[in-house]
């Protein structure tokens, strides 16, 4: 319960130790700024105000005046004015949860945006095109998420607007197409009876709603089922000053995971996107670059990112999911969370976290689940040559899977009743497809990185993922996959190797697991610190 009726916590006000209160991404980010890292202003409304909203359909008293007050001193700390026409702050309106629910509930961006702020963003910043792009994102963001229009109607638009100019992607889009683009979508809340609000404080208090909402969505509730996760958490708000990574080539946004969560090499696994914002890296709608890139187009961002990375990891002694986004040059760091990782990953890092004395052996052997040992031992894909190769695209969680195609989440729900093995095949996964992954041996996409919804989730679910397969055409609507000559349809078998990133025609052969050094380890620590053993009997009573 919040002291005194406390909903609403600055970032400064908060720590990792509040994560039930606060939720992981608002603990996250009051750690950070703990640290000494640069995080942008913002706070926290409470997984308790959220509880309280599920129980009264209402925000709780007192929650909405303790956020206008908060509101202000972000304003203060940022420089900017909340709905001012000529100075506008922008906020973002984003979900977290005490455990880690990744892209299963809302988020809004650049709220505060209407028809002349964004004509006075555009002329502080000196960046028309930023200034529109900006908008056009908030009214696909908030016709999606609050007014329950479908995406596809706004990402066929943009799609459409881009045939029309020969633009290939959204980067390509000058000032006119977007102006026309942000027409469109006016055009499509119109045509459907709805109505984007032009006051910034109203935006404010929907997104806030929605977000509290969504905490009941059925993706949501589908993913706490699948993860056992209790219903009765709730998720905290975080409301946060936007930063921009959509102003230029100098400016960027992207995801990092500390280690490799795929092999656990100690390395640095991390993707961005230049002139863009965070949604388009997690989404899977465009396929991100290498971090090695940044290095060489932003280097001074890309050293405070690898610094903050080692505080960041020496002080949660563990492998780290880490959001960040670069404004005109300047880092700054938007979440961290424990990452999740495959299951030959979590062993390595376990064992390599002991030999850096990071960790002892107890808290490693308590890292290691029985399902993570179950699942370092399924089969691998056996190499012969007589395997017919569909597509190339990147590893994104290791293993064997074999299956018949299927397109959407929906059919895969009705296939896996008859008991069938699937593989569910999409131009990018959504949050909306978790109960269809979930029933599925594997999944494979046709764009998206090694960071997006897609390879994150499968991942977490310990099944093998090729994603960003660009050499591939996923048409939904007709049900077909066409792979070089290939033309699959629903029904049709496919094997993925997760490990090399390999998708194949037909059933391949698989052979078992090898034990690895790193489970060896692991195994014998088990045996030094167990209390329990098991005698038995042999004699013939």
């Amino acid at each position: 319960m919040p002291e005194n009726g406390k909903f609403v916590y600055m970032f400064e006000e908060g720590s990792q130790k509040m994560v039930d209160l606060l939720g992981g991404k608002g603990a996250g980010l009051s750690e950070m700024l703990n640290l000494g890292l640069t995080v942008p202003p913002g706070f926290t409304i409470t997984t308790e105000a959220c509880r309280r909203y599920m129980k009264q359909s209402a925000f709780p008293d007192g929650m909405l005046d303790q956020v206008m007050k908060a509101l202000k001193k972000v304003e203060t700390r940022s420089g900017r004015k909340f709905g001012d026409a000529s100075n506008p702050l922008l906020v973002s309106v984003r979900s977290g949860a005490p455990i880690s629910m990744p892209g299963m509930m809302d988020t809004i961006l650049n709220v505060g945006l209407n028809d002349s702020t964004v004509e006075g963003l555009a002329k502080l910043t000196g960046n028309t095109r930023f200034a529109l792009d900006s908008y056009r994102r908030l009214l696909q963001m908030y016709g999606t998420v609050v007014l329950g229009i479908h995406h596809e109607d706004f990402e066929d638009v943009l799609s459409s607007i881009k045939r029309k100019y020969s633009r290939k992607t959204d980067v390509d889009l000058t000032e006119e197409n977007l102006r026309e683009l942000i027409s469109s979508y006016l055009d499509i809340y119109k045509k459907r009876g709805k109505e984007f609000p032009q006051d910034p404080y109203k935006q404010l208090e929907i997104a806030i709603e929605a977000v509290f909402k969504s905490w009941n969505a059925e993706r949501a509730k589908a993913y706490r089922e699948i993860n056992r996760i209790s219903d009765e958490m709730g998720t905290a708000v975080n409301v946060v000053a936007m930063i921009f990574g959509n102003m230029g080539n100098d400016s960027a946004t992207g995801v990092a995971f500390t280690r490799d969560p795929n092999t656990g090499e100690n390395k640095l696994f991390a993707e961005y996107l230049p002139n863009a914002q965070g949604e388009d890296v997690v989404s899977g709608s465009r396929t991100p670059r290498s971090i090695a890139d940044l290095e060489k187009e932003i280097p001074a961002a890309y050293a405070d990112l690898i610094k903050f990375i080692g505080i960041l990891e020496d002080h949660y002694r563990d492998m780290l999911d880490i959001e960040f986004t670069i404004e005109q040059g300047k880092l700054y760091m938007l979440q961290v969370r424990v990452g999740k990782r495959s299951a030959r990953a979590a062993l390595k890092i376990a064992v390599d976290l002991v030999k850096e004395k990071k960790i002892d052996e107890k808290t490693a052997i308590m890292r290691i689940g029985p399902e993570t040992l179950d699942s370092i031992l399924h089969p691998q894909i056996k190499k012969t040559g007589k395997e017919v190769e569909l597509a190339k695209g990147l590893a994104a969680s290791p293993g064997a899977a074999i299956g018949t195609v299927v397109f959407s989440s929906s059919r895969a729900v009705e296939l896996a009743k008859e008991g069938k093995k699937l593989i569910l095949v999409r131009p990018e996964t959504t949050a909306d497809d978790v109960r269809g992954m979930s029933l599925s041996q594997g999944f494979l996409t046709q764009k998206g990185g090694m960071t997006s919804h897609a390879a994150v989730v499968a991942r977490a679910m310990g099944k093998p993922a090729v994603v960003g397969a660009e050499e591939i055409t996923v048409d939904t609507k007709a049900g077909i996959l066409k792979a070089r000559n290939f033309s699959l349809k629903e029904g049709d078998t496919v094997s993925l190797d997760g490990t090399t990133g390999t998708v194949y025609k037909g059933t391949i052969e698989l052979e078992n697991a090898k034990a690895s050094e790193d489970l060896d380890t692991i195994l014998t620590w088990c045996n030094r610190y167990r209390k329990l053993g098991v005698k038995a009997n042999a004699n013939t009573p």
